[in-house]
């Protein structure tokens, strides 16, 4: 099965149209105003209109509410709901059902008791995305350009999909895809020039590097 490639955190047309060209699978826009990446439903709607169906659009929101989360399906239409705060999985399965989209749950990742109410997410969600635990005196959720240690995802087997994140850039993710050989990879900070700015040829490099770095898994799948 194909690696599935997100690029999140975009906010500009040439970021899009670089992460569209350059073969990405999920484009993520952030709907979360201390993001530096947050988008007001203007410009959210604007790019979206730009994705068509040359990739799945996610939108990644932080603990909102329905009235939030009906806004942003109003205006973007994604194609997944993206919830990246502290939703417990009662949260994720009625997002789920009222909205009616696939969704993805990020999963904090620091030490291995991390994983250990795992199940209770992946009973409700179609992905979960592990990302690195933020520090303590951190605003924002995610591994904001740090990773973890990815060797706590060996052989890991959670039942549903999962994504990497966290830390991820050009140079270390085909390491990151050896390790762990998840289904996908999101990557945001590792592909931009400054906070909240992709840089285009980040992401197209990125991009590249993913695709040749097949795990095992993969070469077996394709050679079979």
């Amino acid at each position: 099965m194909a690696l599935l490639i997100k690029i999140c955190g975009l906010s500009t047309p040439d970021a899009l149209e670089a992460s569209l060209e350059a073969g990405a699978d999920m484009v993520g826009f952030v709907f979360f105003p201390p993001s530096p990446r947050h988008l007001d439903d203007r410009r959210a709607h604007a790019l979206g209109r730009r994705v068509a169906d040359r990739a799945r659009k996610v939108a990644l929101t932080v603990n909102a509410d329905d009235v939030l989360l009906a806004a942003i399906v109003d205006c973007l239409n994604p194609d997944l709901l993206q919830l990246h705060g502290h939703e417990p999985p009662e949260r994720v399965r009625a997002v789920k059902h009222r909205f009616g989209r696939p969704v993805i749950k990020a999963i904090p990742v620091g030490v291995p008791g991390d994983l250990h109410g795992l199940g209770a997410y992946t009973a409700v969600a179609d992905y979960v995305l592990f990302d690195a635990r933020p520090p303590r005196s951190a605003t924002r959720p995610g591994g904001l350009g740090s990773a973890f240690d990815w060797r706590l995802l060996e052989r890991l087997d959670p039942g549903v999909p999962f994504m990497l994140s966290g830390g991820l850039d050009p140079e270390n993710v085909a390491r990151a895809l050896s390790l762990t050989r998840p289904r996908g990879v999101d990557v945001s900070s590792g592909v931009e020039r400054s906070t909240g700015e992709k840089d285009p040829d980040k992401i197209r490099a990125f991009i590249r590097a993913a695709r040749r770095a097949l795990t095992p898994e993969d070469a077996a799948a394709r050679s079979a």
